[in-house]
């Protein structure tokens, strides 16, 4: 996304950094210490304006929401988040897998449609 694409756009996009430190943990309920902890565990990387101030997106306040929670609950915050990036990845090799389904799915389909005899 650049400078000249519309705000409506821009706020619609899951990876736009929208929030500030301050506002994110209080979204959050947490502290901006906790958002700057897991980004030291390298769970989240914000970007920063051109102040250098960090700038989060919502999918990183999903992120660091899901490491909370783990957080919450006794987790240690590098085990947190951990779990976090290994239940990321595992998610997105789900996606992959299933769209490699869908894609053998087709071929199948396609292939055995065209099936008719070759012998007129």
């Amino acid at each position: 996304m650049t400078a000249d694409t519309p705000l409506s756009d821009r706020l619609d996009d899951d990876d736009f950094p929208a929030y500030t430190m301050g506002r994110a943990a209080a979204m959050l309920g947490t502290t901006p210490g906790f958002l700057r902890a897991i980004g030291e565990a390298r769970l989240i990387t914000p970007l920063r304006s051109e102040g250098g101030h960090r700038r989060y997106s919502r999918y990183q306040l999903r992120i660091a929401a899901r490491a909370r929670e783990l957080v919450d609950r006794g987790t240690p915050i590098e085990a947190a988040c951990r779990i976090v990036i290994l239940e990321d990845q595992l998610e997105e090799a789900q996606r992959i897998n299933a769209e490699y389904r869908r894609a053998a799915g087709k071929a199948s389909e396609s292939s055995s449609s065209g099936s008719g005899s070759r012998f007129g």
